[in-house]
């Protein structure tokens, strides 16, 4: 379980920062347009704002957090319970947003829904079992 916490939360960290990239730029693209229509899937004017991109930041640090913690890599705080359930909750919400990105983008056929298919949800899918596995292990 260590390796797999590991790797799930370096993971997870690594796609923290790349949101938080994303608050202030639309790397790897060039115009905000480009990067609402292939990373975020909408136009540029309903582009997340920068605080519910921070939101999504915590979350992601959050779920890193729970699974080391998990793995016995970090020292858990709180109750007992506390971080199993929450690597455990990280993991069911990056499952659904896995499997409902399948779903959702095999209807569509948008930039977005061809990189949801094959790199987003996918990512999810393994992240959300990662997270499940430690959290059970």
């Amino acid at each position: 379980m260590l390796v797999l916490g590991w790797s799930a939360a370096v993971v997870l960290v690594l796609v923290g920062v790349l949101h938080v990239v994303w608050m202030f730029s639309p790397w790897p693209l060039r115009t905000p347009e480009e990067f609402a229509r292939k990373i975020v899937g909408v136009e540029a004017d309903k582009l997340p704002s920068k605080p519910l991109t921070a939101l999504v930041v915590v979350a992601l640090l959050a779920a890193a957090y729970l699974v080391a913690a998990k793995a016995g890599i970090v020292a858990a705080i709180g109750p007992d319970w506390g971080v199993p359930v929450g690597a455990a909750g990280a993991g069911i919400v990056l499952l659904l947003r896995g499997l409902g990105g399948f779903v959702q983008s095999s209807r569509r056929d948008t930039e977005f829904a061809r990189l949801d298919l094959r790199v987003y949800a996918p990512l999810c899918v393994v992240l959300g079992g990662a997270c499940l596995a430690v959290a059970i292990g």
